[in-house]
């Protein structure tokens, strides 16, 4: 029987409050499954294969679109809050009782609030190239980085722009991770709407007013803590994942080099043994 991968993992659906979650499930193995919640308007497609199937390799991992983006169903959320409290309405519907979640850049924001609210079902956290409620220069992005991010119609020179170094050997990288994000032929996830676009960017920006007591909140975190991002992230401060291991009482910070907002996409193998290793 031929092993299951990002590429040929069929998208399923399950109901819970109205709204049709599409989500994959690939992989076996490890104490409990392995939930990644996706950046500011991605789907299904838009993980890095490469480091989706090392992960797999070793444990199972579910993929999901949240309520109102690309195949989902329902009204798309407007602030994290709303969005946590969606992807734990997820897990019960999938009977998950206990897992480990990776959430990157906005799914990173709704990944701490879950941890926060719903901690007896957070095993272990990764934290990829997000950053704290509240944080210095968490209040939207810069005007180059929101012009890509918010493109009507985004193109692999936004992907290029916003996700890795402006470095020749950066966009390289980027270049492969181009190829392999574009090989699934068959059944792709659709595009997220420009209303999704436009809520999650709500969103983003009503974690980013400035509010220092926010930050306290990172200490009730009770979960052993993962924390990766680019030495030179152009959209999340880098400072910021700094700032997170220094409040999370049980964390650990791993920064890439001559790297952007998606290290996991520039270096999929080592994010993915770091992970791995992180999780047994």
């Amino acid at each position: 029987m031929a092993t299951v991968t990002h590429q040929t993992a069929p998208t399923q659906f399950v109901e819970a409050e109205g709204v049709r979650y599409a989500y994959r499930r690939l992989g076996s193995g490890g104490e409990v499954p392995l939930v990644m919640l996706q950046h500011f308007t991605g789907n299904l497609d838009n993980w890095d294969p490469g480091l989706v199937d090392a992960l797999a390799a070793e444990r199972e991992v579910i993929l999901v679109d949240y309520p109102g983006v690309a195949s989902s169903t329902g009204t798309p959320a407007t602030t994290v809050a709303e969005m946590a409290r969606q992807m734990i309405t997820f897990t019960a519907a999938l009977e998950l009782e206990r897992i480990d979640l990776l959430g990157f850049s906005i799914g990173g924001f709704a990944a701490q609030d879950m941890a926060l609210i719903r901690p007896r079902l957070i095993r272990r956290l990764i934290l990829a190239g997000t950053g704290p409620k509240g944080a210095p220069g968490m209040h939207g992005w810069r005007k180059d980085i929101e012009t890509h991010a918010r493109a009507t119609v985004p193109t692999a020179e936004d992907l290029l722009y916003i996700f890795f170094a402006h470095t020749d050997t950066s966009r390289a990288k980027g270049q492969q991770f181009l190829g392999r994000f574009s090989a699934r032929g068959e059944n792709r996830d659709v595009p997220s709407s420009l209303a999704a676009r436009d809520a999650q960017y709500d969103a983003v920006l009503e974690w980013g007013i400035p509010d220092h007591s926010a930050l306290q909140r990172l200490t009730g975190i009770q979960c052993p803590t993962l924390i990766v991002q680019g030495d030179n992230d152009l959209m999340i401060p880098t400072k910021a994942s700094y700032l997170m291991a220094g409040l999370i009482p049980d964390a650990r910070v791993r920064i890439y080099p001559d790297a952007a907002h998606a290290s996991l996409f520039q270096y999929p193998a080592e994010v993915a043994k770091d992970v791995n290793e992180f999780l047994s």
